[in-house]
């Protein structure tokens, strides 16, 4: 199976489901509330990000994912920077309403989108990428429990003409197993 393949992946706590236009009223829905620090973004259209991931699932870089509990989407997620040949992928692009934040849903979502990328498409790396001001987004990458890779400074320039540093992550496959038992008993306590 190829990174880029369509699939639904679901779970007892979530379901990913590929990103649609269909998505779009309740994903509208789910943006309300989010109030996200300049060193992240919300979508500001919703149907356009949609229309934005779309293309780039067309052209193959990335594979975009409605998160949807209950029925509901309440959040995208993303394999991005996909690297077919070399079996190399990142997790990121990620936002979710604010009513599922802190609660099963991320880890419920990692744990199908990992699992996906290991068992299913013998990924050799999967990468995590955030703001270097981001601690709310390090701290859970680390919950989950990838490694530092690195920093890469002034790895880009924001919108704002800001320019990013970049903390890398990531989970490689002799480590998937213990990362995938660390995301099960987390999910068996909530």
């Amino acid at each position: 199976m190829l990174l880029t393949d369509a699939v639904t992946l679901d779970n007892p706590h979530v379901r990913l489901e590929p990103l649609a236009p269909a998505h779009a009223d309740d994903l509208t829905r789910a943006t309300a509330g989010l109030s996200y620090a300049w060193y992240t973004s919300v979508p500001a259209s919703v149907p356009d990000e949609i229309a934005q991931r779309l293309a780039q699932r067309d052209a193959g870089t990335m594979n975009p994912f409605a998160v949807v509990r209950g029925g509901v989407a309440v959040g995208m997620t993303t394999l991005c920077n996909i690297d077919q040949p070399n079996r190399h992928v990142e997790i990121g692009y990620t936002w979710l309403s604010p009513t599922v934040q802190r609660t099963s849903v991320n880890t419920a979502a990692k744990l199908l989108l990992l699992g996906h990328a290991f068992e299913q498409c013998a990924a050799i790396a999967v990468e995590f990428r955030t703001h270097w001001h981001n601690r709310q987004s390090r701290a859970a990458i680390e919950r989950l429990g990838a490694k530092l890779d690195g920093v890469l400074r002034n790895h880009r320039l924001g919108p704002d003409g800001t320019l990013r540093d970049t903390v890398v992550y990531s989970v490689l496959p002799h480590e998937w197993p213990a990362v995938k038992l660390g995301l099960q008993q987390r999910l068996a306590r909530d």
